[in-house]
């Protein structure tokens, strides 16, 4: 059991020393290897730096997730939010509804954070390999992610 509980340290602790160095090094990263400007850097943290603490209470269930981009969309003042994907993008009608799920908690997530109204938020997924991105447009509000997810039962 001892050998089990110390795999999962060695685990735990890998992740974070992961996940600090992306914290300490991402900014210098895309500025010096990316070449990107002083301002992008400094967004690429704070993105990496919202998405590794977003969570969002929906009824009494803690939803924890990572959003990969969000873009500011000045000509309309609003956001954008981001996932990427490597796989296949949805077969079916089921398959996209199910998916959109995510997108519908990162979309009342990032609203929650950005302290703006939700419809200020659109959400799309690009998936990378097909060079496709997808933006459902029949995206769950907060009552209709809430009434999904409390059909689920709590852990206990």
């Amino acid at each position: 059991m001892w050998r089990l509980v110390v795999a999962l340290g060695v685990l735990g602790i890998c992740a974070l020393v992961g996940e600090g160095a992306a914290g300490d090094w991402s900014a210098v990263y895309l500025r010096d290897n990316l070449g990107t400007s002083a301002g992008f850097a400094a967004l690429g943290f704070a993105a990496f730096s919202v998405t590794m603490t977003a969570g969002r209470l929906v009824g009494d269930r803690l939803i924890r997730g990572r959003i990969d981009a969000v873009f500011a969309d000045a000509p309309g003042g609003g956001y954008d939010v981001v996932d990427w994907k490597t796989g296949q993008p949805p077969r079916s009608e089921a398959e996209r509804h199910a998916v959109s799920v995510q997108l519908a908690a990162y979309r009342l997530a990032w609203a929650a954070l950005a302290g703006v109204p939700v419809t200020a938020v659109r959400a799309a997924f690009y998936y990378v390999r097909q060079d496709l991105t997808l933006r459902p447009a029949d995206l769950l509000d907060e009552a209709g992610l809430a009434g999904l997810i409390e059909q689920i039962p709590a852990a206990g």
